[in-house]
C-alpha cells in the first residue's frame, strides 16, 4: 500500500481492514491503535478498480485500488492480495454525535463562565466546526490567540487525541494560528493530563454544581 503526493508512505503487506465510504474515501485500519486509520484519503476523492500488471501479479495481487484526491492529485494505491470478508451496507443519513445532557450543560455553562479559564478570555462560538468535527467551544485570550477547548464529562486519552486532531487542523488554517488547547472535564485521568500536558495541552478540571450555582458540598481553599 503506497501514499504517493506531498508526502509519500508504504505500508507492508499484511491483513487489514478496508473501509470504502460512499464518498469514495477510504480508511486503512490495522487491528491495533483504536479508532485511528493507519492510512486514509479524504473526500473530495474517487476510487477506483484495475487490473495489476505482470509485475504485481507476480507478486500476489488480484487487483489494484487507486483513490485519488480530486483537488490534490494526491493518490493512495492498494494491492489487494486476498479478500477475506466483503459486504456492503447503506448508512443513511447520519443525525450526528448527540452529547448527553450533563456535556452539553457544561459547554453552555462554560461558554458563559470563560473567565474559569482566565482573565480576559472571550467567546468566538460554541461547535467550532472543522472538517473533521465540530470543537467544543472556540474561545480567544486576552492576548487575542485562538484556544479550542474540548469538553468531556471524564477526560481520558480518547478525549486529548481528539483535541490533538483537532489543534493540528485548526493550526493550519493561517487566520486562527497559533490555536493552543483546552481539555476540560469534571474528571481528569492521570494518563490523560500526562498526555494532554506533554503535547502543550492545558488541563481544566470543572466543578458542574459549583459552576450551576449550587455548592458541590467539597471544601476547597477558594
Amino acid at each position: 500500500m503506497d501514499y504517493a503526493g506531498r508526502l509519500s508512505a508504504h505500508l507492508p503487506l499484511a491483513t487489514r481492514l478496508l473501509v470504502i465510504k460512499a464518498d469514495g474515501s477510504l480508511l486503512v485500519h490495522s487491528d491495533g491503535g483504536s479508532y485511528k486509520p493507519l492510512n486514509w484519503m479524504s473526500p473530495p476523492c474517487t476510487f477506483a478498480v484495475s487490473e495489476p500488471d505482470d509485475v504485481q501479479t507476480d507478486a500476489g495481487a488480484t487487483e489494484i485500488w487507486t483513490v485519488t484526491h480530486t483537488k490534490t492529485s494526491d493518490r493512495l494505491i492498494v494491492s489487494v492480495h486476498e479478500v477475506l470478508h466483503d459486504s456492503s451496507h447503506e448508512l443513511g443519513i447520519d443525525p450526528g454525535l448527540q452529547k448527553d445532557g450533563v456535556e452539553a450543560h457544561l459547554q453552555k455553562l462554560l461558554a458563559e463562565q470563560l473567565g474559569l479559564l482566565g482573565d480576559g478570555h472571550t467567546l468566538v462560538r460554541r461547535e467550532y466546526m472543522t472538517a473533521i468535527g465540530p470543537v467544543d467551544i472556540l474561545a480567544r485570550d486576552g492576548d487575542g490567540r485562538s484556544v479550542a477547548i474540548e469538553l468531556k464529562r471524564r477526560g481520558d486519552i480518547d478525549g486529548v487525541e481528539q483535541l490533538t486532531r483537532y489543534l493540528e487542523l485548526m493550526n493550519r488554517d493561517p487566520l486562527l494560528s497559533p490555536v493552543t488547547g483546552v481539555f476540560a472535564a469534571q474528571e481528569i485521568k492521570p494518563q490523560a493530563r500526562t498526555l494532554a500536558e506533554d503535547r502543550g495541552i492545558r488541563c481544566l478540571v470543572l466543578d458542574y454544581d459549583a459552576m450551576k450555582g449550587v455548592d458541590s458540598g467539597v471544601p476547597t481553599l477558594f
